[in-house]
């Protein structure tokens, strides 16, 4: 069966690392953006150009309406959905909890949580040998923040990423017998555009290799687990993290 697979937030960052990996590993990707349509048509065109199948799909994953769009665009132009890679998320604000707005919060929690429900929902509906699908594979994007818990920083990031965690375990053992493997990835110090400069200079001393990892390095463990070679692994969150716990 060919693999079909959307890959949120992509125009960019690990999500533009993944949709080029997957796509080299045989996969028809969507590339998902929500406001960078010549970043997203640049990863097409890289996609393209050395003979992968790839489409850009505009859409905000916080919105309902957005993604059940997006979702149907990949069944009209691309085939059955085999995969998804929930990866779309902003960090928000970095600032203590005690001056968050309501807004920021909410913004936070949308895209980070929101997003990956509803993108997980439509995956299921479509992959689920329940509901006549063939199967698949979701992979979620959390990271070591929901451990660390970024106090002074991150609090409200650390959070959404905890539950995209806790979704993470509780969709495995909904859907394990349904024919979708549920994993996730959680990433270190990545050099992408959402950390601040700073903030990656502290690999030096907080991480024991010593640096950051590239976004290719993180598509890694992506691309594995969207593969065959992990047929056996479900429930599982990989760091990636150069060693810091």
């Amino acid at each position: 069966m060919s693999k079909v697979t959307i890959v949120t937030g992509a125009s960019r960052g690990i999500g533009a690392a993944a949709a080029r990996l997957l796509a080299a590993a045989g996969h028809a990707v969507a590339v998902n953006y929500n406001a960078s349509p010549e970043k997203a048509d640049a990863v097409v065109a890289e996609i393209t150009a050395a003979g992968g199948t790839a489409i850009a799909v505009q859409a905000d994953t916080a919105v309902e309406a957005d993604v059940i769009r997006m979702f149907e665009t990949v069944d009209a132009e691309l085939g059955p959905l085999t995969g998804l890679v929930n990866n779309a998320g902003v960090h928000g604000p970095r600032d203590r909890v005690d001056v968050l707005t309501d807004a920021e919060i909410a913004h936070v929690l949308d895209v980070n949580v929101r997003g990956y429900f509803l993108c997980a929902r439509e995956a299921v509906k479509r992959m689920s040998t329940k509901h006549g699908g063939g199967g698949g594979v979701i992979v979620n994007v959390s990271s070591g923040s929901a451990k660390i818990g970024d106090p002074g920083q991150g609090v409200l990031y650390a959070a959404s990423k905890g539950a995209v965690d806790s979704l993470n375990i509780g969709l495995t053992q909904e859907v394990g017998g349904e024919g979708i493997r549920v994993n996730a990835v959680s990433p270190g110090l990545t050099e992408t555009d959402m950390p601040p400069r700073e903030k990656l200079d502290t690999a030096k001393t907080v991480v024991p290799m010593g640096r950051t990892g590239t976004p290719e390095e993180i598509a890694e463990a992506i691309q594995w687990l969207m593969s065959d070679a992990a047929s056996y692994v479900a429930g599982a969150s990989i760091r990636v993290s150069g060693g810091r716990p």
